[in-house]
């Protein structure tokens, strides 16, 4: 044949088939087949997902019982309530989406029917919100959003596996209604208004009276007995710790995170309400934020204004002035919260990729960097407020919230905010040895928590909810980063995100399927490593360990399928694609780097399977 077009340049150039329009298959297919020297990392990857298997079914028989219950004391409260009960398999939902074995599909799934049944039968006696329950409706009945984020943590990445589960989406309808005014059962929401009516709200609606510290403490019980994981020596100083926390009445930014369950429930229904639900609420916070010289207020009252009656802008528990007194101490510690609500603007860049939701982050930290100050020739910029104005100075520009900025919008003026990082040190090339390192330091974790399974000292009897999480052998960051450039929000914070918070769904640049066996993950074999990424790409590396046998693998654009795939491009040659997912075919021993053209927040985020 004489003649060649471009497109079929290109194509040869990445072994692309040309097929027919009418012939060709649902997604544009990549075909890989450059050989390629296995390299560690790859090994590493898939012997870390493996690794696990063992690690979760060794935490799994030691602390739950034949019902899946939690072998615990059970306790309602925020220290170590139901919450922190099915927090004890936080991640596990990221392992099996990743490639994980179907085991852990199975055991995670498992835990969180223990825990609605052990919870939903666990009762108060002292405390009038938990005598129907520790869960009411599968839900905790009215605690703050702080723990019931946390406690959701399992249940929000869900749908990442089984997102046609009928029981997961009617659980997210429920949940999200909880919220959206539509539950006569649970007033949470003033649609009016657009606020959610107190700090404390639930499956039975909002606490419209100042809570008690026995309401955030749990009843009394021999403190003595436990490990308490925030110090306490006595049942007083539990009570202690929450003396100033009753001013929940009126809404708080932590309730913000509540717009998970609505976008949830879009995504797994595609039902629009859950989506308009969501966004209306938020853009009533960013008019407030707004009004409020650019801050983001942290007490609203139950008229709509900003800092209720007392105007106070920066008041309410968790708020911009929350310092109460430690009990063991008698000193004042700063509890400001308020940062963790950067999870719900990134939902509304998700959900429609307005960077707005973003800018609001980069204006406040504008205004309280201009509150800074300078001492000793070193900048301190402020991290509280209070009717004294601006107050618990650290070193340095404002920067909580600036590496999820970034992220978001991959704008170079963010990149200073997010500070620095192995990860992004490798993703601009200044850290070579990271794959390897993160890999193994996740493959120790792993290790030497399911070593420390056996050295437990705490009995059922002598066990608190909170306790277990000190083993939970799930390791997922670096698995993550490397393979989908995404974020771990996780808790506790020994990830490289600052929100240290629970609850959130995932944000990744790309996400991996298996279309052989019809699942989420990579298939058996592969592995995938991203070296970088801007605005308007992202590169990886993907490779097929298998000396004989071919694999296939489907690269989505984003967590949710939000970002379109615009071109694949590798050896100079760039071939459209223009979907938001393409299959790549990897024959055996195989492997290249492709950069991958994207359009980012191109598509309405999904929960359904790219097959």
């Amino acid at each position: 044949m004489s003649g060649v077009t471009r497109r079929e340049a290109a194509a040869a150039a990445l072994s692309l088939p040309l097929v027919a329009a009418a012939a060709r298959p649902a997604l544009p297919v990549v075909e890989i087949t450059t050989p390629m020297v296995p390299p560690r990392w790859a090994r590493m990857q898939r012997d870390l997902l493996e690794a696990h298997v063992a690690a979760c079914r060794t935490f799994h028989a030691h602390y739950f019982d034949a019902r899946d219950h939690l072998r615990v004391v059970e306790r309602w409260g925020a220290n170590d309530g139901p919450d922190d009960a099915i927090e004890a398999v936080n991640d596990w939902p990221h392992l099996h989406a990743l490639g994980g074995s179907d085991e852990i599909l199975t055991l995670y799934r498992r835990a969180w029917e223990g825990y609605l049944d052990q919870y939903g039968r666990a009762r108060t006696r002292e405390i009038a919100l938990g005598r129907r329950g520790m869960l009411v409706r599968e839900f905790p009945p009215c605690i703050d959003w702080q723990h019931i984020s946390e406690g959701l943590s399992t249940f929000n990445l869900m749908g990442l596996s089984t997102p046609a589960d009928r029981t997961l989406r009617t659980r997210a309808r429920r949940f999200a209604d909880f919220y959206t005014g539509r539950d006569p059962a649970a007033p949470n929401y003033d649609p009016a208004r657009r606020l959610i009516r107190s700090l404390f709200n639930g499956s039975e609606g909002p606490l419209l009276r100042p809570a008690t510290p026995a309401e955030w403490a749990g009843e009394p019980f021999d403190v003595s007995r436990f490990r308490m994981e925030h110090g306490e020596r006595t049942y007083e100083e539990t009570l202690g710790h929450y003396a100033e926390y009753g001013d929940v009445v009126g809404d708080s930014p932590l309730n913000l995170h509540s717009t998970t369950l609505g976008l949830n429930a879009w995504m797994l229904t595609g039902d629009a309400r859950y989506r308009d639900w969501m966004l209306s609420y938020l853009d009533a916070w960013v008019a407030r934020a707004k009004a409020n010289n650019g801050v983001l207020p942290s007490k609203v009252g139950l008229d709509g204004r900003i800092g209720g009656s007392r105007g106070e802008w920066w008041g309410g528990v968790y708020g911009w002035g929350f310092s109460p007194v430690v009990p063991q101490t008698g000193k004042r510690e700063d509890r400001n919260r308020v940062p963790r609500a950067i999870l719900a603007f990134m939902n509304g860049t998700l959900a429609t990729g307005d960077q707005r939701y973003m800018d609001l982050w980069r204006e406040q930290a504008a205004v309280i960097d201009a509150a800074g100050r300078r001492r000793d020739g070193v900048l301190e910029t402020p991290r509280m407020h209070g009717a004294g104005g601006w107050y618990g100075f650290q070193r340095g520009r404002y920067d909580l919230g600036g590496f999820e900025r970034w992220y978001m919008t991959q704008r170079a003026d963010d990149r200073a905010a997010a500070g620095d990082h192995p990860w992004l040190a490798w993703l601009e090339g200044r850290n070579p040895g990271w794959a390897e390192a993160s890999l193994a330091a996740d493959r120790k974790r792993t290790e030497d928590r399911t070593a420390a399974v056996a050295r437990d000292p705490t009995t059922p009897t002598t066990r608190l909810a909170d306790n277990p999480l000190d083993y939970n052998p799930a390791s997922v960051t670096a698995l993550i980063q490397q393979t989908q450039g995404g974020l771990h929000i996780a808790r506790p914070p020994w990830a490289p995100t600052s929100p240290n918070q629970g609850g959130a769904p995932l944000h990744a640049r790309l996400r991996h399927f298996d279309p052989v066996r019809r699942r989420a993950g990579l298939p058996p074999d592969v592995a995938v490593l991203v070296t970088a990424m801007d605005a308007g790409s992202v590169t990886a590396t993907l490779v097929n360990l298998h000396p004989a046998q071919a694999r296939e693998l489907v690269v989505q654009g984003g967590a949710y399928a939000e970002h379109r795939l615009d071109a694949a491009e590798a050896g100079g040659a760039r071939v459209p694609l223009g979907a938001r997912a393409c299959t790549v075919r990897l024959a055996p021993g195989c492997g290249a780097g492709v950069r991958f053209a994207t359009a980012r927040y191109a598509a309405s985020p999904t929960l359904s399977f790219p097959f």
